[in-house]
């Protein structure tokens, strides 16, 4: 479990955050990067002096190939229960993850998949992205999709200022890698964008 709160960051002053709590899963499978997605979603968050911020992962057996999952909690007061109970936004890479996780959704929240590896998406309140295939094409490497992802969420919800992710995932990408991660970024910001407009 990390736990990050105000005082261990930097400070951004920017999109504003409407909501006491708020929790939000990444999901999917080994090698899709759900973990480093929310520590960088999580780290991120953090750059907001108004919130504090709990991210916890799975370990064992479920990281070996069945569905994993990343959470993170965010609030504006002390984060008392780190653990999710109710998910404003569950993002999954595949169709186990969703089938999986999304009975853990609010009835009024967002669920995010990739469109092309979820066929079958159980909730109204939907949106599917070509993560992995964008990934591919347009940067090269389908490692990056989660970060693509990270742009997405960061658009869709107004959680975080967008400087704010753009300067962890520099810090954060694995060092070789700094600019195809900032590439994927700004593709997951594009894609929303698009979405919102459509």
């Amino acid at each position: 479990m990390t736990i990050i709160t105000q005082e261990k960051q930097p400070r951004s002053k920017k999109k504003k955050f409407g909501e006491e709590r708020y929790e939000l899963r990444i999901s999917g499978s080994g090698g899709h990067g759900v973990i480093l997605a929310a520590i960088m979603l999580a780290e991120a968050t953090a750059y907001d002096p108004r919130l504090n911020v709990v991210q916890t992962q799975s370990y064992g057996p479920e990281a070996r190939g069945g569905a994993s999952r990343a959470d993170v909690v965010i609030s504006t007061s002390d984060i008392y229960h780190p653990k999710t109970m109710k998910l404003d936004l569950l993002m999954a890479f595949t169709q186990e993850a969703c089938d999986k996780y999304y009975q853990d959704l609010k009835p009024n929240g967002i669920l995010i998949v990739d469109s092309n590896m979820v066929t079958k998406v159980p909730f109204k309140n939907s949106y599917a992205f070509p993560f992995m295939r964008t990934a591919r094409e347009q940067v090269g490497h389908i490692m990056v999709a989660n970060v693509i992802a990270l742009g997405v969420i960061v658009e869709l919800t107004g959680l975080i200022a967008p400087e704010s992710i753009r300067e962890v995932v520099g810090r954060r990408a694995p060092k070789g890698t700094e600019e195809r991660n900032l590439q994927a970024l700004e593709i997951g910001f594009d894609l929303a964008k698009k979405e919102r407009r459509a």
